[in-house]
């Protein structure tokens, strides 16, 4: 059983994916992750994705991450990826997603990071900014 739950905290929001996030569920993090970065319109403050219950995810469920990145970046929202399982993780290293998704702690740490500038924000020509945890 997969679920999303969506809340604002400050100025950032914060999306909690608990389950498998495959091709069945993909479409509920699209419709979420659209709604959350809706709901605080004209701020800037941070998309948060908390994963840290999150028990499997395939290409789908990559895709739909990469689908919530664009769709904040295009309203100046920043994304950052928290406790993320080290099967994901790994997934990140050996794909490259690590150069695009920031990764952070817990959401507690993603949300007081404070927005990414435009100018280091990932696609804008500078490396984007990293902060997690190397598996060995």
């Amino acid at each position: 059983m997969f679920s999303v739950g969506v809340r604002q905290e400050g100025r950032g929001t914060v999306l909690v994916l608990r389950g498998e996030l495959d091709f069945d569920s993909a479409v509920q993090v699209d419709e979420a992750g659209r709604r959350g970065v809706e709901a605080a319109a004209g701020e800037a403050g941070p998309v948060v994705v908390d994963l840290a219950a999150l028990t499997f995810c395939d290409s789908s469920g990559i895709s739909a991450l990469l689908r919530l990145h664009r769709h904040a970046s295009a309203r100046g929202r920043p994304l950052e990826l928290a406790a993320v399982p080290p099967a994901v993780q790994r997934l990140f290293a050996l794909t490259g997603l690590g150069q695009i998704f920031t990764v952070r702690t817990d959401a507690h740490e993603a949300l007081a990071a404070g927005p990414v500038r435009p100018d280091t924000a990932p696609g804008a020509g500078a490396p984007a900014r990293q902060n997690r945890k190397e598996s060995a």
